[in-house]
């Protein structure tokens, strides 16, 4: 049976990229109130829409900031590099390596969901 070759991505490069996201698509939004100057309402429609999206996104930088700031430190045992850690299991910034901190999870199959409060409540029952 083939291997599967899943590719993990840590969390806090997924919030920083939703965030990125966020900003390209209010610019996006306003390019096309731009675009739509003739009907004066739909034009300030798109750019309050994309300033919201724009401001949105500087919540989301200054939370995963924070969030960023609590993460534990390691050295990715794989690349040698020092990554951050949120909650149970995370991957490496860098060589995107699954990794764990809990004993009880070492050696089993890399689930996001082992992060999540009822998964615990679950497995200690």
């Amino acid at each position: 049976m083939a291997e599967r070759n899943l590719v993990y991505s840590s969390k806090i490069n997924k919030i920083r990229s939703f965030a990125l996201i966020l900003i390209g698509a209010g610019i996006l939004l306003m390019y096309a109130g731009l675009l739509l100057k003739n009907t004066e309402w739909v034009m300030v429609l798109f750019f309050i829409l994309g300033l919201l999206m724009i401001l949105l996104s500087c919540v989301v930088y200054v939370w995963i900031g924070t969030l960023s700031l609590r993460a534990v430190p390691v050295v990715c045992p794989e690349c040698g590099k020092p990554t951050k850690m949120l909650g149970r299991v995370d991957a490496c910034m860098h060589c995107k390596q699954p990794l764990t901190m809990d004993k009880e999870l070492e050696g089993k199959e890399f689930d996001e969901k082992y992060n999540s409060n009822r998964k615990k409540d679950k497995s200690n029952s």
